[in-house]
């Protein structure tokens, strides 16, 4: 699959640090309860891709999982990409960002959450940024 960014490792490892190439660019792991977005729960603003920029998530779509890692039940609509991932002798839902490929973790269905998908999109805090301005405006805010 190709992706409308196209930088090379090369390119990638100037702008990303060691972990984040190792995470985004090789579909690494962080380790679970280790990352910055993990506990994070603010009310509005939005998650971007740590590689490109590109929005992925926003805030009011996370939810406390307790898995260990930052858990949404939902992304910013053709934000993701799912994938079959079928390393490790299983079979799970690979995401990563439509803009660049990034890796940024996997996706559960049928956890029984309390969530309107009952989907968990469990992301690497590495593979994010966050912002408090939220640049995808839906339309719902009201115009000054």
């Amino acid at each position: 699959m190709t992706y409308p960014d196209q930088r090379t490792d090369q390119e990638w490892q100037a702008v990303l640090n060691k972990e984040q190439f190792r995470i985004l660019r090789q579909k690494g792991t962080e380790a679970p309860g280790t990352g910055e977005y993990d506990k994070h729960m603010p009310d509005s603003g939005v998650y971007t891709c740590a590689g490109c920029n590109a929005p992925l998530y926003k805030a009011n779509h996370k939810f406390k999982s307790g898995c260990g890692w930052p858990a949404y039940y939902d992304s910013i609509p053709g934000a993701v990409t799912r994938h079959t991932d079928s390393t490790f002798g299983m079979q799970r839902t690979e995401i990563v960002c439509s803009s660049c490929g990034g890796h940024l973790g996997h996706v559960f269905k049928g956890e029984g959450y309390n969530t309107p998908t009952d989907e968990r999109h469990c992301v690497n805090s590495i593979s994010l940024k966050f912002s408090k301005d939220d640049p995808v405006d839906d339309g719902s805010k009201a115009k000054a």
